[in-house]
């Protein structure tokens, strides 16, 4: 054994003896408690100034649109749109476009109508979120320092507009620990299409411990890639490898901190009690028939969405902290799947709302009527909205509508916030937000504040920096809470 220790690397080891992740799982399960590391909350670094305030949510959800939702065809009524459609952009619009070009002034795609008791605007392009209006906390002053798909998407998940910092997911996780021992605190559910632009990166954990990366689960009987070997191995043989890999690792960890390496043991421990925790979560024999129908589950166009967002119920029910639904995926690819209508906006948002319109509809009032609402906080972004001109040269009309971070549309429904509502305005086209702008640092901010977080003082020390999510920008926007 003594030779086999010198001559054989961890990395070898790993690789020639087992080939998934719960044969090779560290953990023995008559040492769990010991070997587990110590959850956020414990963290020392964490408990000398985590700004805690009293949390209106345990936990969220966030829906997020790859592409750039139009606001002004979706949640931001503009009568002058329908009125000016066809006419040149009036004096005050001074475009600074994507593409560098800006056609005609075009009306709403689809008819907006105030819904609900509160009378909130929501078109016909979303008709079962409609039906939620009631619910739903509307921001239509958002905007973004770019109008380029990757930077706007690191600025919507980071609040930096390159990769390498943590998303809003791992700080969460960071600030806040886990739950449960049996899952992941931050769970990534991608369109079963593609992955969004830059992948991993939007769920990426930067310089925080490896273990608040985001873990992706996908459709299909294997939601976890390697998590059951391909082939069974005794039981002997289990135990046997687990010995022998926790006597590498103890051996490596004691010559030096490895962050990593600590990360990767928690990973396979969990991931050991992942084969009993991931099979019960993922199986929704037991949800009624009425529940399958509501999220869309048995529907070609929504099933996808809907498994998605079922899932992201359960995975709440059962201790996960953050669950990040994607709506799209990457771009320069074809097909091109997302929201990006810059060809057709008609045909293109009519795509994708009705792969996600009644699954996410379904979500909302599934947590309402399970209770679980009023503790858990529901986000719906994209990275930017699209131009109320056309997508065409100057003085052309044509279908498309151009990238548009000056101004759009995120709500955001539970945790204690007023409802029925919207807040912020953008111009009377809906070109630039112009009443109450708010920036993803203040909405960073506001998220985190809901979760129990004070975003200024929730702080990590990278490379001489005590670094934050909102950098050093941000306000919560207390006007949004009841």
């Amino acid at each position: 054994m003594t030779d086999l220790l010198s001559k054989l690397s961890r990395r070898r080891f790993l690789d020639f003896n087992l080939s998934g992740l719960g044969g090779a799982a560290l953990l023995d399960l008559l040492h769990a408690n010991s070997a587990r590391g110590a959850t956020t909350a414990q963290d020392p670094r964490l408990a000398a100034g985590s700004g805690a305030t009293a949390p209106k949510a345990k936990r969220a959800v966030h829906i997020c649109l790859i592409g750039g939702l139009s606001h002004v065809d979706s949640f931001d009524y503009k009568p002058a749109l329908h009125q000016l459609h066809g006419t040149a952009l009036p004096n005050f619009v001074q475009p600074d476009t994507f593409f560098g070009s800006a056609g005609l002034l075009r009306k709403h795609e689809w008819t907006f109508r105030q819904r609900g008791q509160s009378g909130v605007w929501i078109s016909d392009l979303f008709p079962h979120l409609a039906t939620c209006a009631d619910d739903l906390t509307i921001i239509n002053s958002m905007y973004s320092e770019s109008g380029n798909h990757t930077p706007a998407m690191f600025l919507q998940n980071s609040g930096f507009q390159s990769n390498g910092f943590p998303s809003l997911g791992s700080w969460l996780s960071y600030g806040l620990g886990n739950e449960t021992d049996d899952l992941p605190t931050f769970v990534v559910l991608p369109d079963s299409r593609s992955l969004p632009n830059s992948g991993a990166a939007n769920w990426s954990n930067g310089f925080l411990p490896a273990r608040h990366q985001g873990a992706v689960f996908r459709n299909g009987e294997q939601p976890i890639r390697n998590l059951f070997a391909d082939t069974a191995i005794s039981r002997a043989a289990e135990i046997d490898a687990r010995a022998l890999l926790r006597r590498i690792n103890k051996k490596q960890l004691t010559n030096r901190s490895d962050d990593i390496l600590q990360a990767r043991i928690r990973a396979y421990e969990l991931a050991a009690r992942m084969q009993t925790s991931v099979p019960e979560v993922v199986d929704f024999a037991a949800e009624t028939k009425s529940t399958i129908a509501s999220y869309g589950l048995e529907g070609s166009v929504t099933s996808d969405c809907g498994h998605r967002c079922l899932l992201a119920r359960r995975l709440l029910e059962r201790g996960v902290r953050f669950v990040q639904l994607y709506s799209g995926g990457a771009f320069g690819g074809s097909p091109r799947h997302g929201w990006d209508g810059h060809e057709n906006n008609y045909v293109n948002h009519a795509r994708e709302a009705m792969r996600i319109d009644q699954p996410v509809a379904a979500l909302l009032k599934d947590l309402k009527q399970r209770g679980l609402l009023h503790d858990t906080l529901l986000l719906f972004t994209s990275e930017f909205g699209r131009t109320p001109f056309a997508h065409a040269p100057r003085g052309v009309m044509a279908l498309g509508r151009d990238h548009n971070p000056r101004g759009f549309t995120s709500w955001l429904a539970g945790a204690g916030l007023r409802t029925g509502m919207s807040f912020g305005a953008t111009d009377e086209v809906g070109w630039k937000s112009v009443v109450n702008p708010v920036s993803w640092p203040d909405f960073h901010a506001t998220v985190l504040h809901l979760i129990g977080l004070d975003h200024e003082q929730l702080t990590y020390y990278h490379n001489g920096i005590k670094r934050r999510l909102t950098n050093v920008h941000g306000s919560v926007i207390s006007e949004l809470f009841s």
